[in-house]
């Protein structure tokens, strides 16, 4: 594992990164990085617009699904109001004169459908870690992320950079059980993953189908009868496999019926067209159990029992 990285100010949010507004350059992009000046250059802004094209979408964005009606929405925005909040890059690595974005990729998107041609940006010379880091308080903070896409990007940071679940639980100002319980959900198959990306299931739900025996069966089953959170949590604490070990034994403790008994049962079935089953009991008592199938049959049982 890596060395495990000191702790930053991350926790407070963009502005921690963005700093100050007078420590901003105001001037405006050529579409050239800032040239650095002096020991605290590194920590300077600039801002100014850049060309839609010289952006490029940043390839640690925790943020996967971009949903088509929302980017439709802000674009009609965009074309009424422009736009007003500008975009976080930092210097494309791979291609010198180039942007990478860090934060606003959503607005990345929008302008492009609302044919704008440059972005309001603030550029900052950010290395890998912080890049994975703002991107993900960004969507957190706005709560832009489904739970699949926050525990990836929690488990990038761990495997990436070391971090324990302490220590991006102040990164990020979450508490630990936090971390921990999105993290928890990173083990859940494929398909129940799937249900609760695309709105199906809850997150309450898929906290409930971790531990659960067969959770993909489950989760297929909440979806489809609506069941309840709570109806999941108990349903999830029984073991389907054990309740059909319980029937198979159960009927195989069952005495069969004799071939008296299931000729009889078929003699009168027969008679009144409908389905009769004998059970017997202790010392020659039983039950006769007839199965009708609409009101139409058990008036006619009715007339037959009456005459």
């Amino acid at each position: 594992m890596a060395k495990k990285p000191p702790r930053k100010a991350l926790g407070r949010g963009l502005s921690a990164l963005l700093g100050d507004a007078g420590a901003i350059d105001q001037t405006t992009l050529s579409g050239a990085p800032a040239q650095p000046e002096g020991k605290d250059a590194p920590d300077r802004l600039q801002s100014g617009r850049l060309p839609i094209d010289k952006i490029h979408p940043n390839p640690a964005q925790p943020r996967r699904n971009f949903r088509e009606e929302e980017l439709a929405e802000l674009a009609e925005s965009l074309k009424v109001h422009g736009v007003i909040q500008p975009v976080l890059v930092r210097p494309d690595p791979n291609n010198p004169g180039d942007y990478q974005l860090v934060a606003g990729e959503r607005r990345w998107r929008a302008a492009q459908l609302a044919g704008v041609h440059e972005l309001p940006a603030v550029v900052r010379e950010l290395d890998d870690q912080q890049l994975l880091e703002v991107g993900i308080i960004e969507n957190v903070q706005r709560v832009d992320l489904d739970p699949i896409e926050e525990a990836d990007g929690y488990s990038q940071l761990i495997e990436t950079f070391g971090y324990t679940q302490a220590d991006l639980a102040q990164v990020i100002g979450k508490s630990r059980s936090h971390v921990t319980n999105m993290m928890r959900l990173l083990s859940l198959p494929e398909r129940v993953r799937e249900f609760l990306q695309t709105g199906q299931l809850s997150i309450g739900h898929a906290r409930a189908l971790v531990n659960a025996p067969a959770p993909v069966t489950l989760a297929e089953r909440a979806v489809a009868e609506g069941l309840t959170v709570r109806q999941v949590e108990a349903m999830a604490k029984v073991d389907p496999l054990k309740v059909h070990e319980a029937a198979v034994a159960k009927a195989a403790a069952k005495p069969k019926k004799d071939a008296d008994t299931r000729m009889l049962e078929g003699d009168l079935t027969a008679a009144i067209k409908m389905r009769v089953r004998i059970e017997h009991g202790a010392e020659g008592s039983g039950e006769v159990r007839i199965r009708y199938k609409s009101l139409e049959q058990l008036d006619d049982l009715c007339r037959k029992l009456a005459e």
